[in-house]
């Protein structure tokens, strides 16, 4: 299922109508409507609003809610991909779901020019280790440039941004907790 049929599903689920899921979000109904129907890519910080907003976590919007495996091994074409147009990254989450688990590991490849295009916040923590390329992280207002084999750790409740500033792809294994992307 695609991501606009994801959050219709999740607002049905809910019994709340676009209108509610909009003020909930503090954004529009006509967002909302052209979300469900994938007229548009939504930032980061909307996905998170509208999350919130449903009682989900983001990677919820992606993942088949049918798979409730706990694996110990996850498989590399058992991933699950959370992409966006907009973000110009492929994330694949490194485990199949996020139920009772107090960590959530991704591995992201960030073509240049690619990044979260927007300050986005929420609670816990992310670390990070770049396997390759580099990457622009900027928390609040500090820029920090993190180069191949170097890592990152910070409160996720500083409003942060991501962006690939290079001329390579970026491979950063990233993980957050507890899962709330």
């Amino acid at each position: 299922m695609n991501l606009g049929g994801r959050i219709k599903l999740l607002r049905e689920q809910k019994g709340i109508t676009m209108r509610h899921l909009a003020e909930e979000a503090g954004c529009s109904s006509s967002l909302i409507s052209q979300l469900e129907n994938n007229h548009v890519d939504p930032s980061i910080s909307t996905l998170k609003r509208i999350a919130k907003a449903l009682d989900v976590n983001i990677v919820d919007f992606f993942m088949d809610e049918t798979l409730n495996h706990e694996d110990v091994v996850t498989k590399a074409a058992d991933r699950v991909d959370i992409q966006l147009r907009r973000w110009d990254a492929k994330i694949q989450s490194l485990v199949r779901n996020t139920r009772n688990k107090r960590m959530q590991p991704f591995f992201t490849v960030i073509k240049p020019g690619g990044g979260s295009h927007g300050m986005y916040l929420h609670e816990g923590e992310e670390f990070g280790f770049l396997m390759k390329g580099s990457l622009t992280l900027v928390l609040d207002e500090r820029r920090y440039e993190i180069g191949t084999g170097e890592s990152f750790y910070f409160p996720s409740h500083i409003p942060h941004d991501w962006i690939n500033n290079g001329r390579d792809d970026a491979e950063v294994i990233w993980v957050i907790t507890p899962p709330t992307f």
